[in-house]
């Protein structure tokens, strides 16, 4: 019987083929792999590197950039780990493959457990368990004081905060001098509470203090006795705001004004109420009234939520309107007019779509004029009329490349702008003619004065700001950098004569000397802890604070000649 040679095996030729080396071609092919791979990583580390060192001087890269150039090259050097070592034939298929399938689970896992629940003005996320509720949602419904003094609106005082930047909109409140020295005086905390969430900040008028909040379902208006944080009454509507990028709750801050409050919600509600009770008095949906079926569709429009403070000028509230957008054309307004005591409207104007800038009242060829800064342009209006005089481009998008800081108007005319993503500041004239208004540049300067969604203070033909993050003094004639230094994050800042408060991203308070000389801190202290992008409020020496989780107030020194 005949035996098939194909079905036998001989043991010394299957011996002698195991050794054999591994097909040429696969074998260049795997070290090529491996070399790129390796070049990748070190690539990859390098930029991780520059990125990291990026926001510092000369390069003064925004930090934002930095972390997303981070994450890419981070990103870059993990795929390229797992891709080197899966080109090593010389290892068992577990360490080839092994990190790659670890990796992924670890990923998986991650992503199954966690949201991400708020991104930092850096783009920095911060992350909570899926199953647990934001930290606004659970906060009971706000409980008023059984036994409480009447709360008293219409009376006021020197000391008065009454709307968003202070007394005169400009972010100066010149009607104390701090003591200077925090070591020896340091402030004093009176109170210190949870609060719901969202960045607006308190105005205080007669010693009461009012903001906005979120929690749950419910945006509210608020009012609380500043030395005691006491809560003497609520209004609230069902609304809510929420963006992993912008966060949670109402962006604006109200207004004071005649034992009246002026309040615009996050998505376009806009509320009078009683100062002494909170009941409502008029209401209007800016949503409604100019075309945006949905707050989505706003959202599209306006990703950040609505955070424009309202203006008060003669017998007139003045707030940004918005609208909808059809094929390509914006069909709402600029800015709209309303008559503070009932509601009517009065006059509509402009035809941008809104930034997250609040209207300003100025003096501009010795004319009363409003000033706004529009998504894409800034205008100018008849106060009465609401008819614009002059605009001027400003480039910008509601939905990127914000912008979000205010226009200043200084003596002789001028007109500072400035905004973050890189724009910059710009100093303009104005200047009356015949037909009306003409502006010409005084200078641009787009490294100085990068106010992402900050403001600044001018003081004596300077102006400081954070710029990036980073405090920095330039000089208003030429718009040459004086100084730039410390990293206090997005915060934001406060003109108190002869000093800074500096509200730090991270909730810490700097005290600044005025000086555009020199950097020089005079003292600080933890007075919130987390994301701090809440403007600060001051009322006489009572200093209110707050973010998106907690307020307080502290006492602060004032200098021996104020005592």
């Amino acid at each position: 019987m005949e035996t098939s040679d194909q079905n036998i095996s001989d043991p010394a030729i299957d011996q002698k083929n195991s050794r054999l080396p591994p097909d040429k071609t696969q074998g260049k092919t795997a070290r090529r792999l491996r070399k790129l791979s390796l070049v990748s990583i070190v690539l990859a580390v390098v930029g991780v590197i520059f990125s990291w060192l990026a926001p510092q001087e000369p390069l003064d890269v925004d930090e934002a950039l930095a972390h997303v150039l981070i994450l890419l090259f981070g990103f870059m050097a993990i795929c390229s780990g797992l891709s080197w070592c899966a080109c090593q034939p010389d290892y068992p298929w577990y360490a080839r493959y092994g990190p790659a399938v670890f990796v992924t689970a670890a990923i998986l896992t991650f992503a199954f457990a966690f949201r991400i629940d708020n991104v930092s003005s850096t783009l920095v996320p911060e992350f909570r368990l899926r199953w647990k509720a934001a930290k606004d949602e659970q906060l009971a419904a706000p409980t008023t004081a059984k036994s409480r003094a009447p709360v008293d609106l219409r009376s006021t005082t020197k000391q008065d905060f009454p709307q968003f930047l202070g007394p005169q909109r400009t972010g100066l409140y010149n009607e104390i001098h701090l003591h200077r020295d925090w070591k020896t005086n340091p402030p004093v905390q009176l109170w210190r509470q949870d609060i719901g969430a969202g960045w607006s900040g308190f105005t205080v008028v007669n010693g009461f203090a009012v903001t906005m909040e979120q929690r749950g379902a419910k945006e509210l208006v608020t009012c609380y006795a500043t030395k005691t944080g006491t809560l003497l009454w609520s209004h609230s509507v069902t609304a809510r705001h929420q963006t992993v990028l912008g966060g949670i709750g109402p962006r604006s801050t109200p207004l004071i004004h005649e034992g009246r409050v002026y309040a615009l919600g996050a998505t376009g509600i806009l509320r009078c109420l009683d100062g002494a009770t909170g009941a409502e008095l008029w209401r209007d949906d800016l949503l409604k009234r100019y075309g945006v079926a949905t707050p989505d569709e706003d959202f599209a429009q306006i990703g950040w939520g609505r955070a424009n403070s309202p203006l008060v000028v003669d017998d007139l509230l003045v707030v940004p309107a918005g609208g909808a957008t059809s094929n390509g054309t914006f069909q709402g307004v600029s800015l709209v007019a309303f008559d503070k005591l009932s509601g009517n409207l009065a006059w509509e104007a402009g035809t941008r779509q809104i930034s997250y800038a609040s209207p300003i009242l100025g003096d501009v060829g010795e004319q009363d004029q409003i000033v706004i800064v529009n998504e894409d342009n800034v205008t100018g209006h008849n106060p009465e009329t609401g008819r614009v005089l002059w605009e001027l481009d400003w480039p910008g998008g509601s939905t990127s490349s914000a912008n979000v800081s205010q226009a200043h108007l200084l003596a002789g005319d001028r007109l500072l702008l400035s905004k973050g993503y890189g724009g910059g500041a710009r100093m303009l004239h104005l200047e009356k003619h015949a037909g009306g208004f003409k502006s010409h540049v005084v200078w641009s300067n787009k490294r100085v004065l990068k106010t992402k969604f900050t403001n600044v203070v001018t003081i004596d033909d300077h102006a400081y700001g954070l710029s990036d993050g980073v405090m920095e003094c330039i000089d208003l004639k030429d718009g040459k950098r004086q100084w730039k230094r410390g990293r206090y994050g997005h915060g934001q800042i406060l003109g108190v004569n002869d000093v800074l408060l500096v509200q730090t991203e991270s909730g810490e308070i700097v005290m600044l000397e005025v000086n555009p000389k020199r950097h020089r801190e005079l003292g600080s202290f933890e007075a919130l802890a987390d994301t701090t992008w809440n403007n600060l409020c001051l009322y006489g020496t009572l200093l209110l604070v707050r973010n998106a989780q907690e307020a307080a107030c502290y006492r602060v020194a004032l200098a021996s000649a104020d005592e």
